[in-house]
């Protein structure tokens, strides 16, 4: 997007993690579409990293795969301060790395609860508090929920939405701490999104397109226009929100 014949994030750097392959690849290329220079972490599929950040750096814009798990808590702050190292500035943090986990309650491992939580939980809390210390006046804050974390249409989500829906008090407390610094924080909550961890033509695609409204599968393109508008200037009195990008499965 541009405004007055600027890219709206010109100048930028963004911060995806989980950002080689799906809605975080959908993510940072919208954003880098935008104007930004991205970073994104991967933990496997180096080869997928950096064919993510050849395409935006092809855009003419800064890209870089940086390799971290999101569950070790030094690789966190190891990530931030490179970004600012290289690039001198943070400016966006999307919050994208994420675990699944279905099953019954009764067979959920302690390790699987460990992972899950460390992942999906800890780790976007350490990523915000590790970039909260860089982000200036008009920083931008957006974490990945999803439709569970509210609503839960099925059974064997128990843990996978445990998680998911600890980020909406992270999110609401972040936009209370950090508001008056004019930095903003919000939830985006997609539903069924065809990537290639649960495509369309998947074997449980016909009962996900019964939970939404819309009868489809929602695209990472759709997702990443959500966070744009989030990130850039059109949502900059926008903070604290959920933002349902779900094909109604919330209705």
């Amino acid at each position: 997007m541009t405004m007055n014949g600027t890219a709206v994030l010109d100048g930028k750097v963004a911060l995806v993690t989980g950002g080689s392959r799906g809605l975080g690849a959908a993510v940072a290329l919208r954003l880098a579409e935008d104007g930004a220079d991205v970073v994104l972490t991967y933990q496997g599929g180096a080869e997928r990293a950096e064919e993510v950040a050849a395409k935006i750096t092809s855009m003419g814009r800064a890209g870089w795969a940086v390799r971290a798990d999101s569950a070790d808590p030094q690789a966190v702050q190891a990530v931030v301060a490179a970004v600012v190292e290289r690039f001198g500035r943070l400016d966006v943090l999307v919050n994208n790395a994420g675990v699944g986990a279905v099953g019954p309650i009764g067979e959920a491992a302690l390790d699987d609860v460990d992972r899950v939580l460390e992942v999906n939980v800890r780790a976007p809390f350490l990523f915000a508090q590790a970039a909260s210390a860089h982000l200036g006046e008009g920083g931008r804050i957006v974490t990945i929920g999803s439709c569970v974390a509210k609503q839960v249409a099925f059974p064997g989500a128990t843990l996978y939405a445990t998680s998911k829906s600890a980020l909406i008090g992270l999110t609401k407390a972040l936009a209370r701490e950090l508001g008056p610094r004019g930095i903003t924080a919000n939830l985006v909550h997609p539903g069924p999104i065809d990537t290639d961890m649960n495509p369309a033509d998947g074997p449980s695609a016909e009962f996900q397109r019964g939970l939404t409204a819309l009868g489809r599968f929602g695209t990472g393109a759709e997702v990443a226009a959500a966070v744009a508008y989030l990130v850039g200037e059109d949502g900059r009195y926008v903070t604290g929100a959920e933002l349902a990008v779900d094909g109604g499965v919330g209705a």
